[in-house]
């Protein structure tokens, strides 16, 4: 199992890490090489590095993807296949577009879908948020300082913990938070230190920057993301803060990146212009190959969640057709992060389809 460049034992990207790279500009050049392309030139170089002894019919190795990993398989079967003897994809076929506008406007509407079953299963949350809500803008978006004092909890900030709302148990989760914040409020007045904590703890932006910074540009293929999710966001009115003027229910947002988040998390506040200068950046290479996939001769399987909160399920039945031989696992019974939650279970459905024995 791979870490790939910029994440676990592979030089992590984290806020300190950058900065010894050089200026801000600098900075934002080298994490134009963190993105899928670069990651399938990793596991190329490392193929070829174990099985430099192997006898030729033993090169090719068999990859495995979740999510974005999908993304890397589907890359690595657009520019390097002849190093792959099968590809397994999770949740992972991605979008075959060059920008991630169409993307985010799926996905607000999925995470739309979402907030009405938390509302259905939880609606005394309604008023519960309501109240967080208000609690955290009382003096603007600063009033709840966070770990270190350099970061804030404000309400836009607090939403996010939506991003559960795609995951086996999520719904359960962002309402625990809710009830204990709101609890809170009840007995107190105020959040409490072990509460804010929880909720800091919830929120992962802080300790992997690098899904901060990339999460739009991993979509684009020559054109530039420029803040995809927030120039989207006025299409949907059920995610404003003016809801609670209105007594409606204020939406959770889910796996969306907005230009807030460098100012409210303490490490990405550091990083706001490489932020800045990443989503302007209209620069990426091409991520795949669509003619090559088209013409695939790798055999290639893969999950596809018709409920998946993240990535999106047409658009990924889109691409399970471009990928010639792609036999794909459809099922509205599993969500995104199956390959955790239901290991045995998605794993048979694949293994089953290379085996060619579901009859």
């Amino acid at each position: 199992m791979l870490d790939q460049r910029g994440t676990g034992l592979s030089t992590a990207i984290s806020q300190s890490s950058l900065q010894l790279r050089g200026d801000e500009k600098v900075q934002a050049e080298y994490m134009k090489s963190f993105r899928a392309d670069s990651i399938v030139k990793d596991c190329e170089a490392i193929r070829k590095a174990l099985t430099a002894n192997y006898p030729e019919d033993k090169k090719k190795w068999s990859i495995l993807g979740q999510s974005f990993g999908g993304f890397c398989c589907t890359t690595y079967l657009s520019f390097y296949p002849e190093g792959v003897k099968e590809a397994f994809l999770f949740g992972g076929l991605p979008p075959l577009r060059n920008n991630a506008d169409e993307v985010y406007e799926r996905l607000y509407e999925r995470v739309k879908q979402r907030n009405e079953a938390y509302y259905a299963k939880y609606p005394e949350d309604v008023g519960r948020v309501h109240r967080i809500i208000k609690l955290l803008s009382r003096f603007g978006d600063t009033t709840v300082r966070v770990q270190g004092g350099e970061g804030y909890l404000s309400a836009r900030r607090f939403l996010q913990i939506g991003i559960y709302f795609g995951k086996h148990g999520g719904l359960d989760q962002v309402h625990e938070l809710v009830l204990r914040a709101d609890t809170d409020l009840s007995q107190f007045g105020h959040l409490t230190r072990p509460t804010v904590l929880a909720l800091e703890t919830a929120q992962s932006w802080d300790t992997n920057v690098i899904y901060a910074l990339l999460h739009e540009p991993l979509y684009c293929q020559g054109e530039a993301s420029n803040w995809s999710a927030e120039r989207l966001l006025e299409k949907y009115p059920e995610f404003s803060l003016k809801n609670i003027e209105e007594d409606k229910p204020v939406y959770f947002t889910g796996e969306m990146i907005y230009p807030f988040m460098f100012d409210c998390y303490p490490e990405l506040r550091k990083l706001k212009t490489v932020g800045e200068l990443l989503a302007q950046e209209k620069a990426w290479p091409k991520l795949y190959d669509a003619e090559q996939l088209q013409k695939n001769e790798v055999p290639t399987y893969a999950a596809v969640y018709l409920d998946d909160m993240y990535v999106d399920y047409d658009l990924s039945m889109e691409t399970a057709r471009t990928i010639k031989g792609c036999k794909p696992f459809v099922t509205n019974s599993m969500y995104h992060n199956a390959i955790a939650a239901k290991t045995d279970e998605v794993l048979k459905e694949l293994f089953e389809r290379r085996d060619d024995v579901i009859d």
